[in-house]
This record gives structure tokens, C-alpha cells and sequence, in this order.
């Protein structure tokens, strides 16, 4: 079983900066393999990574590489358990690193990196993918709170943004029950443009989201954790674009 993330990262500055995806990591039997995505050469300022020089290059090592390993909390940590806990994960039974990585995303507040999932039909055929929600710090205090009274399972609503001025493909969500809606936060960038076609190609009530869990001690960007459900119409494809497909293919990459 192969298990595979893209590396997104941007250009520019935190207010106006773009993001797009340079870069994919496999994990297959005991190999992890590194290859640069076509998005590493449309984005003007984009370096490669450290150890990684060459965008020509695959990359394999018996383990993560450092770029991944370092956003992994340690097992050492306090906090390990719960940071298990909030991405809906077993303590017990913790995931192969990158399907972790694939729900926290590796995210820090002082880089512009940022790891995702290429989205995969489930048994059933259906679209289906958890996230942490987006934007929570930028929201109001009354928004926060509404999060915090939030119930796993509730469900909430998604609105295509079509007039936010720093991402047109923006979807904001928002809650559904009681006598307020507040705007609560963003679906992840890596999910916006696939959820657009969802909508052009679906009926809006077969794509519905609902509270996974609600994590009041962690993090902004792990405060509520959502779950995903659609059809996967015929001919769908997410990650499809040019961006996302390798420089070189090495001939045991998996297709997109």
C-alpha cells in the first residue's frame, strides 16, 4: 500500500502571498520517496528544499525525510496524546506519518510550508476527507465561542467566498443550527478548487460537512476538526492539475 502527500508552498508574504503545490512524498513498503512537482517552477521565488537540491532528482531514504520528520510532534512530548486525540486519531494505534501529516498538515506559524492529501474515493465511492479548519485565529470572539459550544456530528454549512478579494476560490463555512449563523472559518486551500467542481457537477445537498470533534485545549489550527462527505461524480479528478504532476516520474510513482 502506497500513502502519498503533496508539499504546498508559498510565494510572497503571509497577506498576499500564493500558494501551490511543489513537491510529493510517497511512502511505499519500507521506502519513502521525494519528487518535485511541476508547481516548483511556476512559482518565481520558490527555492528547493534544504538536502533536496536538484529538481530533477528523486529522492528515496529508509526514513522520513527531515523536511516531514520535524513537523511530526515527538513521541517524547507531553502533548503527543493529544495532539493524536484532536486529529481523530488512536493514541493506542498511531497512523504511518504521513496519513498524520495528511490531517495536521505540518503546519507552522514561522514557514510557508504546508502538507495536504491528493483526496481519495472510499469503499462506498463517495468523496470523504477530514480537515482542521482554516482561518479560526482571524475570526471574532463571538464566532470562537460558538465553535467551543459546537457538538460532534453537527452539521455546517459551506459557502463559495466569490467575493474574497485574496482568494477567489475561497469556501468559507459557517454553522447551521440555532437562532445565529456565525462564519466560523475556511475549508483548507488544498479542498476549495475541488469543492467548486463538486458544486458545478453535484446537487449542493449531496456535499455536506459536520462537526468531527471539537478540541478546546489545542491550537487555533486544530480546533475543529471536520468531516467531509460527497458523490464523486464521473470523470472527477482532484489534484489533476499541471502543478501537481512530477518533473520525474519515477516508474514506481503511483499515477494522479
Amino acid at each position: 500500500m502506497t500513502t502519498s502527500v503533496f508539499i504546498a508552498w508559498r510565494s510572497g508574504d503571509d497577506t498576499n502571498g500564493r500558494w501551490g503545490p511543489v513537491a510529493r512524498v510517497d511512502h511505499e513498503g519500507e521506502v519513502y520517496r521525494f519528487v518535485y512537482t511541476k508547481g516548483a517552477r511556476t512559482l518565481s521565488d520558490f527555492q528547493p528544499f534544504v538536502g533536496m537540491p536538484d529538481l530533477e532528482t528523486v529522492y528515496e531514504s529508509a526514513e522520513l525525510f527531515p523536511l516531514l520528520a520535524n513537523r511530526v510532534l515527538a513521541k517524547s512530548r507531553p502533548e503527543y496524546e493529544a495532539y493524536l486525540t484532536w486529529g481523530g486519531f488512536d493514541p493506542n494505534n498511531p497512523p504511518e506519518p504521513l496519513a498524520l501529516l495528511g490531517v495536521t498538515e505540518g503546519r507552522r506559524q514561522t514557514d510557508s510550508v504546508e502538507v495536504f492529501p491528493c483526496p481519495q474515493p472510499d469503499a462506498a465511492g463517495c468523496y470523504l476527507n477530514k480537515f482542521f479548519l482554516h482561518g479560526v485565529r482571524w475570526m471574532p470572539t463571538a464566532a470562537h465561542e460558538r465553535i467551543a459550544r459546537l457538538q460532534s456530528n453537527e452539521p455546517l454549512g459551506v459557502m463559495l467566498d466569490i467575493s474574497n478579494k485574496h482568494d477567489p476560490h475561497a469556501v468559507a463555512v459557517r454553522t447551521c443550527n440555532g437562532d445565529e449563523r456565525f462564519m466560523i472559518g475556511y475549508v483548507p486551500r488544498y479542498l476549495a478548487q475541488d469543492l467548486w467542481e463538486l458544486f458545478a457537477k453535484c446537487q449542493p445537498d449531496s456535499v455536506t460537512l459536520h462537526v468531527e470533534r471539537v478540541n478546546p485545549d489545542a491550537p487555533f489550527q486544530q480546533r475543529l476538526l471536520c468531516r467531509m462527505n460527497a458523490r464523486w461524480p464521473d470523470g472527477f479528478r482532484p489534484c489533476k492539475g499541471e502543478e501537481f504532476q512530477p518533473i520525474v516520474k519515477p516508474r514506481c510513482l503511483a499515477s494522479h
